[in-house]
């Protein structure tokens, strides 16, 4: 069956679906859905969201330079979904949401306490890419919570069971490990 090229992203499913915390210069917090979003370089830290150019997300980073991406779990869908909701700039989604803020180490963005990780970035540059802007931020933190680590310093997805978007309202979760085979 052919596919609308308009529509190509929808195969590129399931995603990891954070949640984009920032804030304002006034340091009102604001947090966004994303699911295009992925790591692009270990040395030096480096991860990518693409935001649409008309994001709140957006504005702010450009104003503060800063941002943090947390993963949240099934836990979290609902609030995560009211995170998307279009309100007016300065309005703290996080709350709206029902999350709970938590100060980061680094940046002035907070953290959201229920999410199983987050990474706290600076940004590093952007560029525009059609209709979404690729942000780039340098990670400056990252912590997750202990029930979500495993001894080989290693995300438990079992215990995470992080959202990955598969389109509109669906997500899928994340909650079984499988293995390759290696070859000896």
């Amino acid at each position: 069956m052919k596919i609308e090229t308009k529509k190509w992203y929808r195969f590129m499913a399931p995603r990891l679906t954070v949640l984009v915390s920032t804030c304002d210069k006034e340091k009102r917090a604001n947090a966004a859905p994303f699911s295009f979003c992925m790591p692009v370089s270990v040395d030096p830290p480096l991860l990518a969201i693409a935001s649409a150019v008309k994001r709140h997300t957006l504005a702010n980073i450009r104003e503060t330079k800063q941002f943090v991406i947390n993963i949240p779990g099934e836990d979290q869908l609902e609030g995560l979904w009211k995170c998307s909701e279009p309100l007016e700039k300065g309005e703290d989604e996080i709350a709206y949401a029902g999350l709970t803020p938590a100060s980061s180490r680094i940046v002035h963005p907070p953290c959201i306490a229920e999410c199983a990780a987050w990474f706290e970035c600076e940004l590093e540059w952007e560029k525009d890419a059609g209709d979404h802007v690729i942000i780039v931020g340098h990670v400056v933190n990252v912590e997750a919570r202990d029930e979500f680590v495993m001894e080989d310093s290693g995300f438990n997805i079992t215990a995470a069971k992080p959202l990955l978007h598969v389109g509109g309202h669906n997500f899928t979760i994340g909650e079984r490990r499988v293995v390759a085979k290696a070859k000896t």
